[in-house]
């Protein structure tokens, strides 16, 4: 059975407050979205890779990708949900069938390591919901609003939700579309499976799997990348 990734590009990225998307930031001397999609174009365990962009957006197809035969574009949508189904519905329209696998994976994730995706692959290869990349939370949680700390939180089984997430085409299409027809925005896959009551596995990956969000975690990214071509772990 084949496996897909579907990448959610349409945001605008409010948040990093660059006055552009994030994912067209440089980092080493390419763009992020460069990076995050010349590293999916590499891994051949991957059928299929469907970028869903904001119809606003003139840059995302005339960037020099390592492989642009590999991608096809999509218009996406106002919410993260709305890009990654218009990322299944035109998985579907290629032929792709809903038992196939489908990884969604952040565009502002451009550090994911291709031995992360193997193992997420060989882990949920015969599971019947699916799974995420995850990390194992380190720090004391605490919970707060404006007038200071309401608890502490036990960290215990709290994990960090990473990207790829993976799940069955179908399975998944028709998670995102029960939360669309209730109006529940749901902030990434694994949540929508939640709402009809799938449990997703945990699978442990690397720690440098950031996502850029914020100004600096640009420049960590930077320094990631090159201890990861030094090391040579990227591929």
């Amino acid at each position: 059975m084949a496996c897909h990734a579907v990448i959610p590009a349409a945001g605008v990225g409010k948040r990093f407050g660059a006055g552009m998307p994030k994912q067209y930031l440089p980092l080493a001397g390419r763009c992020i979205q460069q990076h995050t999609l010349d590293r999916l174009c590499a891994m051949t365990a991957i059928s299929q890779i469907v970028v869903a962009i904001s119809i606003e957006d003139t840059r995302a197809q005339a960037l020099p990708y390592a492989q642009p035969q590999r991608l096809r574009f999509v218009p996406g949508g106002a919410e993260r949900m709305d890009s990654v189904l218009a990322g299944l519905r035109a998985l579907r329209e290629r032929g792709a069938a809903d038992s196939d696998w489908v990884l969604v994976h952040d565009v502002a994730r451009p550090l994911l390591r291709a031995a992360d995706v193997r193992h997420l692959l060989a882990v949920l290869a015969d599971d019947p919901v699916g799974g995420i990349l995850a990390n194992p939370v380190r720090d004391t949680m605490k919970r707060g609003d404006a007038d200071g700390i309401e608890a502490t939180v036990a960290r215990d089984n709290l994990w960090h939700a990473l990207t790829p997430q993976m799940f069955r085409l179908g399975a998944l299409t028709h998670a995102l579309e029960a939360a669309l027809a209730d109006a529940a925005v749901v902030t990434d896959e694994a949540s929508a499976m939640e709402r009809l009551g799938y449990r997703p596995r945990l699978v442990e990956g690397a720690r440098d799997n950031i996502k850029i969000t914020f100004p600096d975690d640009l420049a960590l990214a930077e320094a990631l990348l090159a201890e990861q071509i030094r090391t040579g772990v990227q591929t």
